[in-house]
């Protein structure tokens, strides 16, 4: 494993990962690391030497790679290292002759993310994390969700930022797009399917449009990867998944915006809702994740709440560090298995 520096610049370094998965076939994804300097003060002291908290690996959204270096910094200074993983078909592991954005079923996945918290363990010298939390974004978050429920006991805390957990509407929409698109997906999965595309979401975030971030368009084009079959129904298995319950143990939040903004024309409200997903549904669906869910609503906030205007955002991330103070850091470091012993 060989770590080189990232194309976020100084702190961040990457490194390639190639999984095979169940079905043999070998797939390519880059995990990022950031690395502060000095080690923050939130890291606490253990016999005279730094320890982190923590570790912490993001998972991005659909047609999508990591590049929020703030959200690294946050969790920097909250105490925890902090991972991302780009995933095969996107951003930093896209490969020449690859559908962009494309995966045949969410499990497919399983293999990278094992492999990168095998990668993390190595990177932290073998010791195991004092804790894992894993964030996803979108249908990131759908992703980690299920990652999750399949592999009890790996991850101590969850933290979804607008979980694509379900269709617009309602399951009965999802069932009906399953049944046209399933014959299509089975025989020929990788037809790209005609949709109405809309821009309006990357028109709000992006320095090139109306927005403050800085997109490497060849790793977030401003259309999207074009929607395939195969892809559209992985994502209905996955959200159907979701909707018979995943009975998850860890604690889990989730964040997102408090309205959804819709239709196939520009409107201001745009700038501070959710251009891509149905908030209703999706709050609907974080209560069948598990036992102990935290949803907060975020007030003007963007399809991604982390990337909404200034003070939205500080308003996520101080409800974020509320959550972490009250679940992830409610005992010390060395107490927190006093109990079992």
């Amino acid at each position: 494993m060989e770590w080189t520096a990232d194309i976020l610049g100084t702190g961040f370094q990457s490194c390639s990962i190639d999984a095979a998965g169940p079905d043999g076939v070998v797939r390519h994804a880059t995990l990022i690391r950031y690395r502060a300097d000095p080690l923050p003060q939130a890291a606490s002291e253990v016999n005279g030497s730094a320890r982190r908290l923590g570790v912490v690996l993001f998972l991005h959204g659909w047609s999508d790679y990591f590049f929020n270096t703030e959200l690294a910094e946050f969790w920097s200074g909250q105490g925890y290292e902090f991972y991302a993983l780009d995933m095969h078909n996107h951003g930093r592991s896209l490969q020449p002759g690859h559908p962009g954005g494309y995966v045949a079923n969410l499990t497919d996945y399983d293999a990278e993310i094992n492999q990168a918290i095998e990668a993390i363990r190595k990177d932290r010298s073998g010791s195991p994390a004092e804790s894992l939390t894993l964030m996803g974004h979108s249908t990131g978050g759908l992703v980690a969700a299920l990652w999750a429920s399949r592999h009890p006991g790996m991850v101590q805390y969850l933290i979804l930022d607008s979980p694509w957990l379900e269709m617009h509407g309602s399951s009965m929409v999802r069932r009906a797009a399953h049944a046209m698109v399933a014959p299509l997906a089975r025989f020929r999965p990788e037809t790209v399917l005609r949709l109405p595309e809309r821009g309006f979401y990357f028109r709000s975030i992006s320095s090139s449009a109306e927005g403050e971030w800085h997109l490497d368009e060849k790793y977030r084009p401003p259309m999207a990867f074009p929607v395939r079959a195969g892809w559209l129904s992985a994502v209905f298995a996955g959200q159907s998944q979701v909707a018979r319950g995943l009975h998850l143990e860890m604690p889990v939040l989730v964040l997102i915006s408090s309205a959804s903004a819709n239709g196939m024309v520009w409107h201001e409200s745009m700038r501070r809702s959710d251009a891509v997903l149905d908030v209703g549904v999706m709050a609907l669906r974080a209560m069948a994740l598990g036992r102990t869910v935290t949803l907060e609503r975020i007030d003007g906030g963007l399809h991604d709440v982390f990337l909404s205007a200034p003070a939205v955002r500080k308003d996520a991330y101080g409800r974020l560090a509320r959550w972490i103070k009250g679940f992830m850091q409610d005992e010390a470091p060395d107490e927190q298995h006093k109990g079992d012993r």
